[in-house]
Protein backbone atom coordinates (compact mmCIF):
# COMPACT_ATOMS: atom_id res chain seq x y z
CA UNK A 1 0.00 0.00 0.00
CA UNK A 2 1.44 3.35 -1.08
CA UNK A 3 0.95 6.46 1.08
CA UNK A 4 0.34 9.85 -0.50
CA UNK A 5 0.56 13.11 1.47
CA UNK A 6 -0.91 16.40 0.20
CA UNK A 7 1.03 19.54 1.07
CA UNK A 8 -0.75 22.89 0.74
CA UNK A 9 1.39 24.94 3.17
CA UNK A 10 5.05 24.54 4.16
CA UNK A 11 5.06 20.96 2.87
CA UNK A 12 5.11 22.44 -0.65
CA UNK A 13 8.67 23.73 -0.20
CA UNK A 14 9.92 21.50 2.63
CA UNK A 15 8.68 17.93 2.96
CA UNK A 16 11.13 16.90 5.67
CA UNK A 17 10.77 13.18 4.88
CA UNK A 18 11.92 10.79 2.17
CA UNK A 19 9.51 10.40 -0.77
CA UNK A 20 9.64 8.63 -4.12
CA UNK A 21 7.77 11.19 -6.17
CA UNK A 22 6.44 14.77 -5.87
CA UNK A 23 3.50 15.72 -8.07
CA UNK A 24 2.03 19.22 -8.43
CA UNK A 25 -1.75 19.31 -8.53
CA UNK A 26 -4.87 20.27 -6.62
CA UNK A 27 -7.83 19.13 -4.56
CA UNK A 28 -11.41 20.21 -5.24
CA UNK A 29 -13.96 21.74 -2.88
CA UNK A 30 -11.46 23.45 -0.55
CA UNK A 31 -9.58 26.69 -0.24
CA UNK A 32 -6.38 27.54 1.65
CA UNK A 33 -6.92 30.01 4.54
CA UNK A 34 -4.63 31.48 7.23
CA UNK A 35 -7.01 30.50 10.06
CA UNK A 36 -4.83 28.16 12.13
CA UNK A 37 -2.83 29.47 15.07
CA UNK A 38 0.75 28.27 15.44
CA UNK A 39 2.12 28.36 18.99
CA UNK A 40 4.90 25.81 18.38
CA UNK A 41 6.52 26.65 15.00
CA UNK A 42 5.66 30.16 13.76
CA UNK A 43 4.52 31.79 16.98
CA UNK A 44 4.24 31.41 20.73
CA UNK A 45 1.29 30.98 23.10
CA UNK A 46 1.51 34.77 23.79
CA UNK A 47 1.73 35.73 20.09
CA UNK A 48 0.37 32.88 17.95
CA UNK A 49 1.46 32.85 14.34
CA UNK A 50 -0.97 32.05 11.56
CA UNK A 51 -0.57 29.11 9.23
CA UNK A 52 -2.82 27.71 6.56
CA UNK A 53 -5.55 25.13 6.83
CA UNK A 54 -8.17 23.89 4.39
CA UNK A 55 -11.70 25.22 4.49
CA UNK A 56 -14.51 23.54 2.57
CA UNK A 57 -15.47 25.86 -0.31
CA UNK A 58 -17.91 24.82 -3.01
CA UNK A 59 -16.46 25.10 -6.51
CA UNK A 60 -12.96 26.10 -5.35
CA UNK A 61 -9.68 24.28 -5.85
CA UNK A 62 -6.51 24.31 -3.76
CA UNK A 63 -3.15 23.78 -5.45
CA UNK A 64 -0.25 22.07 -3.75
CA UNK A 65 2.07 19.09 -3.99
CA UNK A 66 1.43 15.42 -3.33
CA UNK A 67 4.23 13.18 -2.09
CA UNK A 68 4.33 9.46 -2.80
CA UNK A 69 5.92 7.29 -0.11
CA UNK A 70 6.24 3.67 -1.23
CA UNK A 71 8.48 1.88 1.27
CA UNK A 72 6.99 0.76 4.60
CA UNK A 73 9.99 2.04 6.60
CA UNK A 74 9.86 5.43 4.82
CA UNK A 75 6.14 5.62 5.55
CA UNK A 76 6.67 5.03 9.29
CA UNK A 77 9.42 7.68 9.44
CA UNK A 78 7.29 10.14 7.43
CA UNK A 79 4.26 9.61 9.67
CA UNK A 80 6.34 10.03 12.83
CA UNK A 81 7.78 13.28 11.41
CA UNK A 82 4.35 14.57 10.29
CA UNK A 83 2.60 13.72 13.58
CA UNK A 84 5.06 16.03 15.38
CA UNK A 85 5.17 18.71 12.70
CA UNK A 86 1.38 18.83 12.21
CA UNK A 87 0.38 18.18 15.83
CA UNK A 88 -1.67 21.37 16.06
CA UNK A 89 -3.88 20.09 13.22
CA UNK A 90 -6.68 17.97 14.65
CA UNK A 91 -7.93 16.11 11.56
CA UNK A 92 -6.66 14.01 8.68
CA UNK A 93 -8.67 14.07 5.48
CA UNK A 94 -8.27 11.57 2.63
CA UNK A 95 -8.93 13.45 -0.58
CA UNK A 96 -8.95 13.08 -4.35
CA UNK A 97 -5.94 14.71 -6.00
CA UNK A 98 -6.02 16.01 -9.57
CA UNK A 99 -3.31 17.15 -11.95
CA UNK A 100 -5.42 18.17 -14.98
CA UNK A 101 -7.92 21.05 -14.65
CA UNK A 102 -10.53 19.35 -16.83
CA UNK A 103 -10.07 15.85 -15.38
CA UNK A 104 -13.20 14.14 -14.12
CA UNK A 105 -11.31 11.32 -12.40
CA UNK A 106 -8.56 11.98 -9.85
CA UNK A 107 -4.91 11.18 -10.56
CA UNK A 108 -4.72 9.74 -7.02
CA UNK A 109 -7.49 8.95 -4.52
CA UNK A 110 -7.01 8.90 -0.77
CA UNK A 111 -4.25 11.50 -0.53
CA UNK A 112 -3.78 12.33 3.16
CA UNK A 113 -3.96 15.97 4.24
CA UNK A 114 -3.62 17.41 7.74
CA UNK A 115 -6.44 19.86 8.42
CA UNK A 116 -7.08 22.22 11.32
CA UNK A 117 -10.81 22.20 11.96
CA UNK A 118 -12.77 25.20 13.29
CA UNK A 119 -13.85 23.05 16.27
CA UNK A 120 -12.20 24.84 19.22
CA UNK A 121 -12.80 21.82 21.51
CA UNK A 122 -10.50 19.60 19.42
CA UNK A 123 -8.40 22.44 17.98
CA UNK A 124 -7.47 24.91 20.73
CA UNK A 125 -5.27 26.95 18.36
CA UNK A 126 -7.93 27.73 15.76
CA UNK A 127 -7.97 31.51 15.17
CA UNK A 128 -10.53 31.67 12.38
CA UNK A 129 -11.38 34.40 9.90
CA UNK A 130 -10.27 38.02 10.27
CA UNK A 131 -9.66 40.93 7.92
CA UNK A 132 -6.58 40.85 5.70
CA UNK A 133 -5.10 43.69 7.78
CA UNK A 134 -5.75 41.90 11.12
CA UNK A 135 -4.18 38.66 9.86
CA UNK A 136 -1.21 40.59 8.40
CA UNK A 137 -0.58 42.38 11.72
CA UNK A 138 -0.67 39.06 13.59
CA UNK A 139 1.78 37.55 11.10
CA UNK A 140 4.17 40.52 11.47
CA UNK A 141 4.13 40.22 15.27
CA UNK A 142 4.55 36.43 15.49
CA UNK A 143 7.82 34.55 15.63
CA UNK A 144 8.47 31.03 16.86
CA UNK A 145 11.16 28.32 16.96
CA UNK A 146 10.83 27.83 13.16
CA UNK A 147 11.36 31.55 12.56
CA UNK A 148 9.25 34.63 11.84
CA UNK A 149 5.68 33.99 10.73
CA UNK A 150 6.20 36.39 7.78
CA UNK A 151 8.90 34.03 6.40
CA UNK A 152 6.29 31.26 6.27
CA UNK A 153 3.90 33.55 4.38
CA UNK A 154 6.55 34.77 1.90
CA UNK A 155 7.91 31.24 1.31
CA UNK A 156 4.36 29.99 0.70
CA UNK A 157 3.70 32.81 -1.78
CA UNK A 158 6.96 32.01 -3.60
CA UNK A 159 6.38 28.22 -3.59
CA UNK A 160 2.87 28.67 -5.00
CA UNK A 161 4.08 31.00 -7.75
CA UNK A 162 6.81 28.45 -8.62
CA UNK A 163 4.13 25.79 -9.23
CA UNK A 164 2.07 28.26 -11.26
CA UNK A 165 -0.57 29.03 -8.64
CA UNK A 166 -1.74 32.57 -7.96
CA UNK A 167 -3.58 32.19 -4.64
CA UNK A 168 -5.42 35.49 -4.05
CA UNK A 169 -5.66 35.03 -0.25
CA UNK A 170 -1.90 34.39 0.06
CA UNK A 171 -0.90 37.18 -2.35
CA UNK A 172 -3.24 39.72 -0.71
CA UNK A 173 -1.83 38.86 2.73
CA UNK A 174 1.80 39.00 1.56
CA UNK A 175 1.18 42.38 -0.08
CA UNK A 176 -0.51 43.70 3.08
CA UNK A 177 2.42 42.55 5.25
CA UNK A 178 4.87 44.26 2.86
CA UNK A 179 2.71 47.44 2.90
CA UNK A 180 2.58 47.60 6.71
CA UNK A 181 6.32 46.90 7.03
CA UNK A 182 7.21 49.59 4.49
CA UNK A 183 4.89 52.10 6.27
CA UNK A 184 6.67 51.38 9.56
CA UNK A 185 10.12 52.17 8.11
Amino acid sequence: MVMWVFGYGSLIWKAGFHFDERVVGFIKGYRRVFYQGSTDHRGTPEFPGRTVTLEPAEGEICWGAAYKVSKKEDEEIALTHLEVREKQYDKKEYLDFYIELNATTPAVSGVMAYVASPNTKTNVNYLGPATVEEIARQIIQAEGPAGPNRDYLFKLEEALLEIGCKDKHVIDLANEVRRILSDEH
